[in-house]
């Protein structure tokens, strides 16, 4: 007779448990420590419960790579289409995924790293990247900027973002926060107005 399913679970883990593993591989040590052998000894299983889940290394690959569109894209598409009173609260809703942690930015890192030596992977980043700017060049697009300056603006935001993940910069919260109001003023052309900065640091946390 066959094993209870739950009992399978338990004893060869679950697809969950095994692509976090290789998450965390991936984050902590890059993409050349995703490997079937590594991943079970991180798990203490054995190396046959991988093939349970998926059907190769390339399988749980692929599944990073959708993970890492949940994890970044999907949730900066969502917060330059989230409600707004004004330009200047739109971008404070932009700023406010990055530093929420909406926006996985470890991962990012790390996908970003994997994309050096994968050519494919280099190609999701440069869709992403384009699919990000299209969404920030919309929103901007629809308080007012014109095509250029929207543009423009877009690259702006985007590659300062960018930017402080590659350069894995350290910046302690109270400085980072301090520069916002200059950020969004540099973004959109006009300075927020206290009850937005108000709305915006509740919706961080600080």
């Amino acid at each position: 007779m066959d094993e209870p399913a739950a009992t399978e679970t338990g004893w060869r883990g679950s697809r969950e448990g095994w692509l976090q593993a290789a998450y965390d591989a991936l984050i902590e040590n890059g993409v050349d420590s995703v490997k079937i052998m590594t991943l079970a000894a991180r798990l203490k299983l054995s190396r046959t419960s991988f093939y349970w889940f998926f059907k190769d290394r390339d399988e749980v690959l692929d599944a990073l790579r959708g993970r890492w569109a949940e994890a970044t894209t999907a949730p900066l598409v969502a917060a330059t289409q989230d409600y707004a009173e004004t330009g200047t609260e739109a971008m404070l809703n932009v700023l406010a995924c990055f530093l929420s942690g909406r926006f996985d930015a470890r991962f990012e890192f790390a996908v970003r790293s994997w994309a050096l030596q994968d050519e494919a992977m280099m190609a999701a980043v440069h869709a992403a990247d384009a699919d990000r700017l299209s969404a920030l060049t919309a929103m901007l697009g629809r308080w007012g900027h014109g095509a250029e300056d929207a543009d423009v603006r877009a690259r702006t935001v985007y590659l300062v973002q960018i930017g402080y993940i590659s350069m894995q910069a350290e910046e302690p919260m109270a400085t980072r926060l301090a520069r916002i109001p200059t950020y969004v003023e540099i973004y959109t052309g006009k300075r927020p107005e206290p009850r937005e900065l108000a709305r915006f640091h509740a919706r961080i946390g600080q």
